[in-house]
This record gives C-alpha cells, structure tokens and sequence, in this order.
C-alpha cells in the first residue's frame, strides 16, 4: 500500500518559518515528479511548487516564489518544503502528491496519482 505522510504543519505568526516533509512507503518516487499542493477553505486544491526526479529543477507558484524551497531525498524516498516569510493568505492544509507518469516539475494535479491526507498550517497576523 503506497502511502504519503506530510508533517511539520503547525501555527506560526507571519514572518516566521515552517519545514514541511513528506515521506513516501509502499513504492519509490525516485524516477518521477513530487510536489506540494495547499487547500484553503472555501477555495480549491492549488499548486504551490514541484521538484522533478532528480531533484535539479523545481517550479514553484508565483505567490511562493522566493519564500519557499521544494528539495527531495531520494534515498529516503522523502520530500520537503522550506517556507519563509509567511504570511495569513499561506493558511491552508498542505497536501503533498507524488506522480507516477512525470518525470518533469509539473504543477497539474492531474500528473499526480497519490496524495497525502494534508497537514495543516496557519499563519497567525
């Protein structure tokens, strides 16, 4: 049974810094795109940033970009996300997703086949 597990999620006042991980059993990731996704409520499922198999490119949503890193251990089949000045508007369950068709940083949902149960993050103003 292939599972994702985030955690690091937690409430934090604007400005300040989270580390999100997300370790991946059942199956490896090595050879294929993994990426974070957040959920606030009343709002849909949105990218937030993607690393592709290696490791070497990354793309990240225009409303992270600067304040957050997405980086992966192979050998431990885990990712991670490295979010810096936060803000209120980044409140949201952050979803991690693994891909089992791209190799490349994808920002579709859709390129991803599994998915983690979320971990929460709020941002206090």
């Amino acid at each position: 049974q292939v599972q994702l597990v985030e955690s690091g999620g937690g409430l934090v006042q604007a400005g300040g810094s989270l580390r999100l991980s997300c370790a991946a059993s059942g199956r490896t990731f090595s050879g294929y795109a993994m990426g974070w996704f957040r959920q606030a409520p009343g709002k849909e499922r949105e990218f937030v940033a993607a690393i592709n198999w290696s490791g070497m490119r990354t793309s990240y949503a225009d409303s992270v970009k600067g304040r957050v890193t997405i980086s992966r251990d192979n050998a431990k089949n885990t990712i991670f996300l490295q979010m810096n000045s936060l803000k209120p508007e980044d409140t949201a369950v952050y979803y991690c997703a693994g891909s089992t068709t791209s190799s490349n940083a994808s920002p579709s949902v859709r390129d991803y086949a599994y998915w983690g149960r979320g971990t929460q993050v709020t941002v206090s103003s």
